[in-house]
């Protein structure tokens, strides 16, 4: 199912996991044609995920601004925000993202191979920009 290419999404994350991808397709004699980086900044990053709430009974997922339950709160069961998705957790992530990520985005760079995407956009567009990088 992979003879046309294949899509890794959130891999590599580091250097050395990007060093070893490059070697060990080189060893089949491939090698990666695109990194992609969709670009969000961090606010909106905090935004989207501090206004995920799950239900508790049927393990559905909302969001209070752009996707929420048909009625105030109710979907069957309690709605939560995950300790995963509170902010200061999402921002001690989006720290460790950064460190390990722009590193990564510099390498592709050098590479040649990085593509930009803006991850603000509508999730038609942005998937439209990726499908068109990929051809």
């Amino acid at each position: 199912d992979a003879k046309k290419g294949y899509v890794l999404d959130g891999f590599p994350r580091t250097i050395p996991q990007a060093e070893a991808l490059t070697e060990a397709l080189a060893k089949i004699g491939e090698k990666m044609d695109y990194a992609i980086n969709v670009e969000v900044p961090d606010e909106n990053i905090i935004d989207r995920m501090s206004g995920r709430r799950a239900c508790v009974a049927c393990g559905g997922t909302y969001h209070i601004k752009y996707n929420p339950t048909k009625k105030e709160g109710i979907c069957g069961g309690e709605l939560i925000l995950r300790d995963d998705d509170k902010p200061e957790t999402v921002k001690q992530r989006l720290e460790v993202y950064h460190t390990q990520t722009q590193p990564l985005i510099d390498y592709y760079t050098k590479e040649g191979i990085l593509k930009e995407v803006d991850g603000t956009q509508d999730l038609q567009k942005v998937f439209d920009d990726i499908t068109a990088i990929l051809g």
